[in-house]
């Protein structure tokens, strides 16, 4: 079975293109944390390629930014290619998503104060808790 589920922050925005039949492709960046920490005590990430087709594609293209937070469920993908100078055989390791949730909303560029008296009823209760800290009860 190949399956690959990550959840993490797009290191630039996404790119859409279209294959000459017509197909849109969309292409990005995720940086994914690793569960460990390197000698320093700090986090490293991993930078993972995601490749996603179709409709699901064109609403990520419109929909994500950088820095926003993706979950992705898809499959692991090797492929090759021969360089175009001839200096031989590239790999290239991706991820073909068959899902992508968006985690965070994407910005409005409007003023804090617009979007504090734009809120729903239920939104205005408490702070919110960030998603790597502990909730406090």
């Amino acid at each position: 079975m190949n399956k690959v589920i990550l959840m993490g922050r797009l290191t630039r925005d996404p790119e859409v293109r279209y294959t000459q039949s017509g197909k849109v492709v969309c292409q990005f960046t995720l940086a994914v944390d690793r569960f460990t920490t390197n000698q320093e005590g700090q986090r490293e990430a991993d930078f993972i390629t995601i490749v996603v087709w179709g409709r699901i594609g064109e609403l990520c293209g419109n929909s994500l930014t950088k820095g926003q937070r993706a979950l992705v469920e898809g499959r692991l993908q090797i492929r090759s290619y021969e360089a175009k100078d001839g200096s031989g055989k590239r790999w290239v390791t991706e991820v073909i998503a068959n899902t992508v949730q968006f985690i965070d909303r994407k910005p409005t560029g409007s003023s804090n104060q617009e979007q504090d008296s734009s809120k729903g009823e239920m939104e205005s209760f408490g702070s919110p808790v960030a998603f790597d800290e502990e909730i406090p009860f």
